[in-house]
């Protein structure tokens, strides 16, 4: 059985990133910017997926090129250590997570970049 995140639409999901990084000063543009570094779609690309809806596996699915810098990302979220989640789907939710989440306890977007 899928988890439940699978199946929820990214636009659910995306006001949420938006809200929790706006609370802590960020913005929505490094949210989105944050989302393009991470699938490789452009922001009219990101913008036609909220738009259509589209579910969080199909998001992942469809990204245009998953950045090979991801595989960088290390640390807890939710409690799991996002580098030890085995199914590779929920590892790239689990990825995107903590790049928003380091976001909004104010790290600078070089390092949440990996640049």
């Amino acid at each position: 059985m899928k988890h439940k995140i699978y199946t929820m639409s990214f636009s659910v999901v995306y006001p949420l990133y938006v809200a929790k990084a706006e609370r802590k000063g960020r913005t929505k543009q490094e949210v989105d910017e944050i989302i393009r570094w991470f699938t490789g779609y452009s922001q009219e690309m990101l913008e036609a997926q909220i738009a259509k809806q589209t579910d969080f596996e199909t998001f992942l699915a469809e990204a245009p090129q998953l950045n090979p810098s991801r595989y960088l990302i290390k640390g807890v979220i939710c409690g799991v250590r996002v580098e030890d989640v085995e199914e590779p789907t929920m590892q790239e939710i689990r990825y995107l997570d903590k790049l928003i989440d380091e976001l909004a306890k104010g790290k600078t977007m070089e390092k949440i970049l990996r640049e």
